[in-house]
Order: structure tokens, then C-alpha cells, then sequence
């Protein structure tokens, strides 16, 4: 099944639903906008007294109502249901035939609407100028925002960075601050420069956010030492920060918990958004609400599950890390980590369990190779479980790459693996809890790190397993 993106049907379904007219927060971009939309929404619910803020992430992760959170929570089933019934009658009604991600979208205007929030944070699906959360009205905008763009979905996106940059950015809005966070492809900006000033929007960029040494007068005791092989397990300790907002007379120091390098582009994107809403002239009264104190205490909350995540089992008795790298982009961040934590340390096993997503022309061994390649630097003993996951609800276009396929990539990247692949050719958390009993026994013996990764459809498995 195809992807048929066009505003018309939305546009028609909206006009026949309460008009949304919350002040909104848009994000779009190809990697790092679930990180941006979450510390944005964490950072705006820290006010004294504390703003209503929504957000809308998608695809969801364990279930469907779980993309739509109000103040950091995800909205209960019967509030989704009961919008989601309303949305689906009004679709029934008029005869439009609106697609899944439509129905979704609408339903969390409605229960944001609804609920009168005071702000919304509200993440693209795919692309930007034809997305879903496009149709929202102009004067509904206070931000939009770009996060890092690189190659995924050129079907139907566009063949180059700068087609896919181009659709993205053209969710920008005249008289509407545009923030364009940190690039990994240079021509990015050009393009993203004409398509703002061709909408007379304001371009703005992400201010700097810095790293610090850890100050135990400002942060607390300092953790203990991180180390794979630590028992009982002990998480990577939070980034100490420092940054300027225009709106503050003094820096805000703070303490990032997402891991990776990349958290920090993010992280500046972020507070560069939360800054633009913070100055936008209809803000002026709750501005006063913020203080530097309160942005810091919003970052040290957030929480962002299935992107670098680390999770130690007791049955099996493993230590995972979780990540939802899905493209050949995000896949470089998760090896740039993997880099990190395995340079210098101690030889241990590493296994990947891992499932891709069909998505041509993005390949797997696109994807899959910056990650055995950072395995080669870390000079880890590899093993290798392939498999599928369970197919996302209302997304029938989504399908898994037969494991038998990964195979023979695999083979090619990682000669000297051992390759566990599943006999079944099932899907779902029954094959991910197989392949895990398979690496607790392969290497019972040994300090070993599972790093599950390739889809946020496989990480949703995993949570599923409640393990």
C-alpha cells in the first residue's frame, strides 16, 4: 500500500470538526524530532504555576494513544477513544475516506482542543509541506522548527537531502519564527534559507548550548563511574550544560539525562524554540512564569524511552540499550555512541538484535553498516539476531525486511559473526524474547551489551515484553 499525501481530505474532515486553535509548537525534521518535542513539551510544563501543554509524536511506541500526551502523560484510551469515535463518525458521515495518520491526527487536535490547552507541541509525521499536521491555521503557530534532515522516505519525500530539506521546511509561516537546528549536510541550510524567505517567515538559528564540567555545588554529588559491566547496573550519568536565552538576564545551567552527542544539537534546538515562544509578544504575561531554574528542572525531567536507552534484564539477565535507529542517519548517531562506549573499554561480547523496516530505496546495509563498523573499532566479539517486528496498527504500508535478507548483508559486513536468525519467520515480542534467550545463553559466561536497534517498531516490542 501506498503513501497518498495530500492536504485535501484532511482539510475537508477538519472543516466538519470543532476548529483547533491552540497555540502551537511544529517540528519537523528527518532525526531527533521525538528528542526536540520532548524536551520542548518537559521544558514549557516547568512554569510556576505549570502550563497546560500537549504533544503529538508519531509513530507511537506500545500503543496507540501513547503518541498523544497531555503534561508529559499519555492521554487515557477512553480519551482517545471517545475523540477518535467523534473524528471517525464525522469521516463516516461526509463520505471523505480519510487515511489512518489523518484520523490519528485529527483526534489529538480534537483532545487538545477539547482540553484547551495552553500550548501544544505538535511533531510532523513525514515530509512537512503535505503532512497531516500541516493544516492547522497560520495564526495558530508560534514556532516551527527544523531538526537534522538527511535521506529516508525518498519515495516519496524527494532523491536528495535538499528536495527532502525543501519539503520539510515548507511548514514555515509567515510573520512565524523558523528555527533551524544543527545540519549534518551543508546544503541543508541553503535551501531551507529560500524556502522561509519565500513563505516571509523568520529565520532564526539554534543558539549554542555548551558542555561543562560537573559542579557539585550546582549539580549535586557526581555520580559513580559508568561502566558496562557494572553490577548492580549504574546509568550514564546526565551532561552538565550551560546556555544563554535572551530572556533571561543569567545563563541557565542544567543537566541533560539524554544520552549521546547528538542530545546536544537537540538540546539547542529545543531551547531555542521554547526561547522563541518565550518572545513572542502574545507570551509576555506567562514569560514571567519562567525562570532559569525552572528550564533547568524541565531538561532534568525529561524522558524520552527507546532512543539510547539503557535496560538491565534479570530474566534473561542481560544489560540492553535500546535505540530506534531506523535510517542510515540515525544509525551514525547510535554507532558514534557505540564508539564511545566501547573505545577503552574492557573486551566484552556485543550482539545486535535487529529488524528493518522495507523502505526503498533506503538498503540495510546502508544502515547497518556505520554500526558494525563501530563494533570493528571496539574490537568486540559480535553476534548477530535478526527477526521482524510486529507491524504498527493503521500503518499497512509498513513491513519488516525478511530476516533471511538481513542475512546475507550481515554476512558481508560482519564475516566473522555468529548469525542467530528466527526459524519461526514470526513477528512480534514472542520472536524478540527468543532472540534474547538466545544471547543470555550464548554468552552466559561474559560481560556482554545487547544493543537493539534498526526500528522503533522492534523497540516497541520490547517494551511490550514488560521484561
Amino acid at each position: 500500500m501506498s503513501i497518498d499525501l495530500t492536504l485535501d481530505r484532511i482539510q475537508r474532515l477538519a472543516d466538519h470538526l470543532p476548529a483547533y486553535t491552540r497555540p502551537t509548537c511544529h517540528i519537523a525534521g528527518t532525526n531527533g524530532k521525538g528528542s526536540v518535542s520532548a524536551l520542548v513539551s518537559s521544558m514549557l510544563s516547568s512554569s510556576t504555576p505549570p502550563l497546560s501543554v500537549g504533544r503529538f509524536n508519531s509513530p507511537h511506541l506500545v500503543s496507540v494513544n501513547d503518541c498523544i500526551a497531555i503534561n508529559n502523560a499519555s492521554v487515557t484510551s477512553e480519551v482517545y477513544e471517545k475523540a477518535r469515535a467523534e473524528v471517525e463518525r464525522a469521516d463516516k458521515e461526509h463520505g471523505i475516506g480519510v487515511s489512518s495518520f489523518e484520523l490519528l491526527t485529527l483526534t489529538a487536535l480534537l483532545i487538545f482542543e477539547e482540553a484547551k490547552l495552553d500550548v501544544v507541541v505538535l511533531e510532523v509525521g513525514m515530509g512537512g509541506r503535505l503532512d497531516a499536521t500541516n493544516i492547522i491555521a497560520d495564526e495558530c503557530i508560534l514556532v516551527s522548527a527544523l531538526t537534522a534532515v538527511d535521506l529516508d522516505h525518498q519515495a516519496v519525500l524527494g532523491a536528495s537531502v535538499s528536495a527532502i530539506a525543501a519539503e520539510k521546511a515548507a511548514i514555515a509561516r509567515k510573520g512565524t519564527p523558523f528555527v533551524l537546528g544543527s545540519q549534518p549536510h551543508p546544503e541543508v541550510e541553503a535551501v531551507v534559507a529560500s524556502v522561509v524567505t519565500a513563505a516571509e517567515a523568520e529565520l532564526l538559528y539554534a543558539l549554542p548550548v555548551l558542555p561543562r564540567e560537573w559542579d557539585a555545588a550546582l549539580d549535586g554529588p557526581s555520580s559513580p563511574p559508568f561502566a558496562l559491566s557494572g553490577t548492580p547496573f549504574t546509568p550514564p550519568p546526565p551532561l552538565p550544560v550551560r546556555f544563554s536565552m535572551p530572556c533571561f538576564e543569567h545563563p541557565v545551567t542544567a543537566l541533560l539525562p539524554l544520552h549521546g552527542e547528538h542530545q546536544l544539537d537537540n538540546l539547542a534546538l529545543a531551547v531555542s524554540i521554547v526561547s522563541a515562544v518565550l518572545m513572542h509578544p502574545a507570551w509576555t504575561t506567562a514569560r514571567a512564569r519562567f525562570t532559569p531554574a525552572a528550564i533547568a528542572d524541565g531538561i532534568r525531567r525529561v524522558a524520552w524511552p527507546g532512543r539510547l536507552s539503557f535496560h538491565p534484564l534479570n530474566t534473561p539477565r542481560l544489560l540492553v540499550l535500546a535505540d530506534g535507529a531506523h535510517n542510515p542517519g540515525s544509525a551514525r548517531t547510535l554507532a558514534a555512541y557505540l564508539s564511545e562506549l566501547l573505545v577503552g573499554a574492557r573486551p566484552l561480547a556485543l550482539t545486535f538484535i535487529l529488524a528493518l523496516s522495507h523502505s526503498p530505496p533506503k538498503t540495510p546495509r546502508e544502515t547497518l553498516a556505520p554500526l558494525f563498523a563501530a563494533a570493528a573499532l571496539g574490537q568486540a566479539d559480535v553476534s548477530v539476531a535478526l527477526l521482524r517486528f510486529t507491524p504498527p496498527e493503521g500503518m499497512p504500508w509498513v513491513r519488516a525486511v525478511p530476516p533471511v535478507e538481513l542475512q546475507a548483508v550481515v554476512e558481508s559486513l560482519a564475516p566473522d559473526a555468529k548469525i542467530w536468525v528466527d526459524e519461526n519467520n514470526a513477528d512480534g515480542p514472542g520472536a524478540l524474547h527468543r532472540a534474547l534467550d538466545w544471547a543470555a545463553e550464548l554468552n552466559r559466561k561474559r560481560d556482554q551489551l545487547v544493543v537493539l536497534a534498526g526500528s522503533l517498531y522492534l523497540v516497541a516490542d520490547f517494551y511490550r515484553l514488560g521484561l
